[in-house]
């Protein structure tokens, strides 16, 4: 039986204890693959807690695949040893849409946030402090990776909610992740060759192709991108993200991550660009740990945005180099300028150090539960709720509908825009669509006004049962 201690929690949680635990006996084989876990009621009757604290902490270890569960069985062991990477050195220690259309009251293709969420009152008042505190600095050229205080708040964020431990100087700052794109292809060789999910979102694959470099879609499986696709594409950068994909809503388990890093540790020249673009926003349970967490090989690039937590025409992205290719930034690409504003930089840097950013993600992740709670009951107390499957509705601001129709996607789609809705489907994002993508549609529900969600599914529905 299990047996652990629970009298130095820290700020940790029982079930967030209970959960490090549990995968720190994983990950140091103290609890081998396929060994059957403890059932939740007898672990939580050892150890003094309820059986809601185990449920919970299980619930996080089996989303990131560290176990599996067998129907009726219990729950073991993943097996993922074999992919781990050896240890080589810790250089850790050494001193990076579409647009909504105001002619759709329903949008559910737009991952913009409603103007009324955006904090302007205290965004004001933070930037009336800047331009009285900042006068001198605001008018100084800044480093070509940003303001080393934003860069320093945003270490910071990242160890305290990402469990990343970066140093500031691995902070590239820059406006929007595209332009962070295009310094990477700069940075790792227009003679690479990039891959990119199959399917995808398509700006990153036509980014890719603006620059000219060879780009390859790969596809995916239930787990993430297909390691033997990409053994077979003879890429040397891959572009992923494996906490939450878009548009299928797959998270990455814990052994293709390892499997990941073993691929790009086995050639100099492989790189693993991390896209976590809505990590901040799973809805049940802990954030799904970054795959920049657990890379001791410096080949992850971590690329993340403030556009879907606080607002996409806030264009203030960033980029985190491993030590080895932010040395090698600084002395070959450090006559680029931050394309981003001192003003902007130190506004966000107050909003991130004075605690405003955290307590706007815990408001906007609130919101965002609702919302989907809100449009997840409607679909119920719908007659729609006969016709469709709800899948990958936990993670991101977005989930799957698998509807139950022998109506083409395109004539769905355009029954909807004549309703006012506008909508998007699965299919859309492959570079050829299989037959099971059919009938697939893609739920943002970030930017959809709560007052119009019964009335859209309504509409959605007689889409479905009128005459095609």
């Amino acid at each position: 039986m299990l047996t652990y201690s629970f009298d130095n929690l820290g700020e940790d949680s029982l079930y967030e204890h209970l959960y490090k635990c549990i995968r720190q006996d994983i990950t140091d084989g103290v609890l081998t693959a396929g060994s059957r876990l403890p059932s939740k009621r007898s672990l939580a009757g050892n150890l003094g807690v309820s059986t809601i604290t185990v449920e919970t902490a299980y619930g996080q270890l089996l989303s990131e695949g560290y176990i599996y569960s067998v129907p009726k069985k219990g729950y073991y062991v993943s097996d993922f040893s074999s992919n781990i990477v050896s240890e080589q050195k810790n250089l850790s220690q050494e001193t990076i849409s579409f647009d909504s259309d105001s002619s759709f009251y329903a949008d559910f293709s737009s991952n913009q946030t409603r103007p009324e969420n955006f904090p302007f009152s205290v965004w004001a008042k933070l930037m009336r402090e800047t331009l009285c505190d900042k006068n001198s600095e605001l008018m100084a050229k800044p480093p070509c990776g940003g303001m080393l205080g934003l860069r320093a708040a945003i270490a910071g964020h990242l160890s305290q909610f990402r469990g990343m431990n970066v140093q500031p100087e691995q902070i590239f700052i820059g406006a929007g992740t595209e332009y962070l794109y295009g310094l990477l292809i700069q940075l790792l060789g227009f003679d690479k060759t990039y891959a990119v999910e199959n399917p995808g979102y398509e700006k990153i694959f036509q980014i890719y192709s603006s620059y000219h470099v060879n780009c390859c879609p790969v596809d995916m499986d239930h787990q993430g991108i297909r390691i033997d696709k990409l053994e077979e594409s003879g890429a040397d950068v891959v572009h992923i993200s494996p906490s939450h994909h878009f548009p299928t809503g797959i998270i990455t388990p814990i052994s293709r991550r390892y499997e990941l890093l073993s691929w790009a540790a086995r050639a100099d020249s492989r790189y693993i660009i991390e896209d976590d673009y809505d990590s901040e926003f799973r809805l049940v349970g802990k954030p799904i740990p970054a795959l920049q967490s657990i890379d001791i090989t410096d080949k992850v690039i971590y690329i993340n945005t403030f556009s879907k937590s606080l607002t996409s025409t806030m264009r203030i992205s960033y980029m985190v180099l491993p030590l080895t290719l932010a040395r090698e930034f600084l002395s070959r690409m450090d006559f680029y300028s931050c394309t981003v504003s001192n003003f902007e930089q130190f506004t966000l840097m107050r909003f991130i150090e004075e605690g405003y950013f955290e307590k706007h993600i815990n408001r906007m992740r609130n919101y965002y539960h609702k919302q989907r709670d809100c449009l997840l009951e409607a679909i119920r107390n719908s007659p729609l709720f006969s016709l469709v499957t709800i899948r990958e509705e936990d993670a991101g601001l977005h989930f799957l509908m698998e509807i139950k129709t022998a109506i083409p996607d395109r004539i769905v789609i355009q029954k909807a825009v004549e309703k006012g809705i506008r909508l998007t489907c699965l299919s859309q994002y492959y570079t050829d669509a299989p037959d099971f993508a059919e009938h697939i549609f893609i739920i943002n529900y970030s930017y959809i006004q709560t007052e119009y969600i019964k009335k859209a599914i309504d509409d959605l529905y007689s889409c479905l049962i009128e005459e095609s």
